[in-house]
């Protein structure tokens, strides 16, 4: 917690305690989100955290709520300001989500064996990732409450697009202030915020282990790189 609010400049967290390390999270486990201060009449830049995956706000239950997240993990950029279950949280609640890295799994369109996984990071040491997203906070008839977020994805391009059709939209950090304002509330500038001339500048990948595919899994060791054979390699 204490790297992330150095590494991000952060005012400050609504957070008692570190979040448990994880190289291998799941569906509605908890991660890191920076959003803006809302109380406050100056923008100021807070460490949360949320369940990973929106829940939508028509849910009616805490289990149909809990259900939805595995279906709603990532937003397209290109739909995102029209898709019921997530227009209105890219409109007033957005966020950056920092991470050290992210897997992607090949597809059959890419020169690797399908479903190899790879893992993406910065290529500069100890470098955060700052993921765009949004967050929103559910709640049931009963006063029940999850906070939930999502990332936020655009077309791969570059090396990024040998392995997967997608990547994550990354917020430049010049922009982060645009983006997390809550009162920005013009669609075509926040579509314009997700822009980026270079949108995988900076990022190496490598191979890892099937491993990662159980979630039961967990461990530093799930993103040591791992040799490619040349037979397991498609041209």
């Amino acid at each position: 917690m204490d790297e992330i609010i150095e590494r991000f400049d952060l005012d400050g967290s609504t957070l008692d305690a570190s979040l448990p390390l994880n190289w291998n999270i799941a569906p509605t486990n908890e991660i890191y989100i920076i959003r803006d201060h809302l109380d406050l009449e100056k923008s100021e830049r807070i460490l949360d955290s949320a369940s990973w995956g929106i829940i939508a706000p028509w849910q009616k239950n805490f289990a149909q709520a809990r259900a939805s997240q595995s279906h709603a993990i990532n937003a397209r950029s290109e739909s995102i300001h029209e898709k019921p279950t997530f227009r209105q949280a890219f409109r007033t609640s957005r966020c950056l989500i920092p991470a050290t890295g992210y897997y992607e799994w090949a597809t059959s369109l890419g020169k690797f064996p399908p479903k190899q996984p790879f893992y993406i990071t910065a290529r500069e040491p100890d470098k955060s990732l700052s993921i765009a997203g949004i967050w929103s906070t559910w709640k049931s008839d009963n006063g029940e409450e999850i906070q939930s977020a999502a990332i936020i994805t655009r077309e791969a391009v570059g090396e990024l697009a040998t392995i997967h059709s997608r990547m994550p939209v990354f917020m430049e950090r010049d922009k982060w202030n645009d983006w997390l304002n809550p009162k920005n509330r013009e669609i075509e500038d926040l579509i314009a915020l997700m822009q980026n001339p270079e949108p995988a500048a900076g990022l190496v990948t490598r191979p890892v282990s099937s491993r990662v595919n159980l979630v039961a899994n967990n461990g530093p060791e799930l993103i040591d790189a791992i040799e490619l054979g040349e037979a397991q390699t498609l041209f």
